[in-house]
């Protein structure tokens, strides 16, 4: 990495481009669009909170589980591919917890790292890359990014299912 940065400033100085100027100038653009994308983000991280705080993952939980086992998906699976395209750390929280409990070669901890490997933090991806730019309708965004992760999710566990077991 700093050969790459050394490479930059060589490259900058030879085309005799003010390359501490430039880099101001992108230090501050960069500040700029923090600034603009923050409220977004507040919003964001305080929905999830609320929706870990009030239980709201643990009952859509209890009310998927059973379908999803008659599908033949585990139902340990269930609270990552809700959380999965809220919360990547919550996500990546309960993959941890699932390797842990049943071990990384178990079906459900096989499935849960592939999802986690193929699908997305939908809500944060569109809030940091549409809040950034200022787009505010997303609904069309966030129908086609929910369809892919749910896509993901199936054939996550027909992948682990065909290749796995």
């Amino acid at each position: 990495m700093p050969l790459i940065v050394v490479l930059f400033i060589g490259v900058g100085i030879v085309r005799k481009v003010g390359v501490f100027d430039a880099f101001l100038q992108g230090a501050k653009e960069g500040l700029h669009t923090a600034y603009l994308i923050a409220p977004t983000l507040v919003g964001l991280i305080t929905a999830v909170s609320m929706l870990k705080a009030s239980g709201a993952i643990d009952m859509l939980t209890e009310l998927i589980s059973p379908v999803a086992q008659r599908m033949g998906f585990p139902a340990e699976i269930v609270p990552v591919a809700l959380l999965r395209p809220i919360s990547g750390g919550g996500s990546t929280a309960l993959l941890v917890d699932i390797l842990e409990r049943l071990g990384p070669d178990s079906f459900a901890g096989r499935i849960v790292s592939v999802m986690a490997g193929s699908t997305e933090t939908t809500f944060y991806a569109i809030a940091v890359y549409y809040g950034s730019v200022g787009i505010k309708k997303s609904r069309h965004t966030l129908l086609a990014g929910l369809c892919a992760d749910f896509t993901a999710v199936v054939f996550s566990v027909l992948t682990v299912r065909l290749f796995m077991d």
